[in-house]
């Protein structure tokens, strides 16, 4: 016979009953939530578009400032459009990229504020920083590649401008067109801030044991051989932004390793 003090562990409360301010949830109430967060989260995002429109000329040229540092003191440079619409859409898409990344905050808080509910105390504490550290590390891969990739990508690229030497010669001069200037500079940006990521994505794999440490240092050489691949297929076709992107992909991969051990050594005391 069971007595009044052992606890039932069919019946065993979840987070949602254990909670003082919150009661169990229906399918309906959970789908009703989650509209709620998405709605909230678009209305945040169209707000914060329709101010970054406002001001995309103002990211546009700070996208452009690497490229203008480069060209510093030939008043001559220029940037070009061929289509009536092209500086037009190019603007749009400078004002989606600049509200996704500024409106991420949001994004975040709201699907927290989903899941929160739903998960016990421990699991709030493993699953909130890494919603911190993904943006973090975004942020990180992006500036990486505007202070650091792109000057000298720049510095390359121009490189190969040349002068009539002679009669019968023609000048080859760099004029690039604004949307394809932003294609480029916002692929490197993605490329850089994905490939920053790859911390959070070995520790949550780590979480769930699907990897190890140890089973990470034996597929080291696999990683190294996948890192320049992913490096050249998301940057341009040159040896420069090649590295600059495999390099750091490596030493995440060996920051991924590190920080696995705590995980599995916290998997291995609740099994005790």
């Amino acid at each position: 016979m069971t007595s009044e003090t052992e606890t039932d562990p069919i019946n065993e409360p979840g987070p949602d009953e254990t909670d003082g301010d919150h009661k169990r949830m229906s399918i309906i109430d959970h789908l009703t939530e989650l509209r709620r967060r998405l709605m909230y989260a678009a209305i945040a995002f169209v707000v914060v578009f329709l101010i970054c429109f406002y001001f995309s000329n103002i990211f546009f040229n700070f996208l452009v400032a690497p490229l203008a540092d480069v060209w510093q003191g030939d008043e001559n440079r220029r940037l070009i459009f061929t289509a009536m619409h092209e500086k037009f859409f190019t603007n749009i898409k400078v004002a989606f990229f600049a509200a996704a990344f500024l409106a991420f905050p949001i994004f975040a808080i709201q699907i927290w504020m989903f899941v929160a509910p739903g998960l016990y105390k421990n699991e709030k504490g493993a699953f909130l920083p890494f919603l911190i550290a993904t943006p973090f590390l975004f942020f990180a891969g992006g500036a990486f590649v505007y202070y650091f990739v792109m000057p000298v990508a720049w510095e390359f690229f121009t490189g190969f401008e040349q002068l009539a030497a002679g009669p019968g010669e023609l000048s080859i001069e760099l004029e690039p067109k604004v949307n394809e200037y932003l294609s480029l500079v916002m692929r490197l940006i993605f490329a850089f801030g994905l490939s920053f990521e790859l911390p959070v994505v070995i520790s949550l794999l780590a979480r769930v044991g699907m990897v190890t440490p140890t089973g990470l240092r034996k597929k080291r050489r696999y990683a190294i051989v996948s890192a320049f691949i992913a490096a050249a297929i998301l940057t341009p076709p040159d040896p420069l932004s090649q590295l600059a992107l495999a390099i750091p992909i490596i030493l995440l991969y060996e920051l991924s390793i590190y920080c696995t051990a705590p995980d599995l050594a916290l998997q291995g005391s609740r099994r005790g």
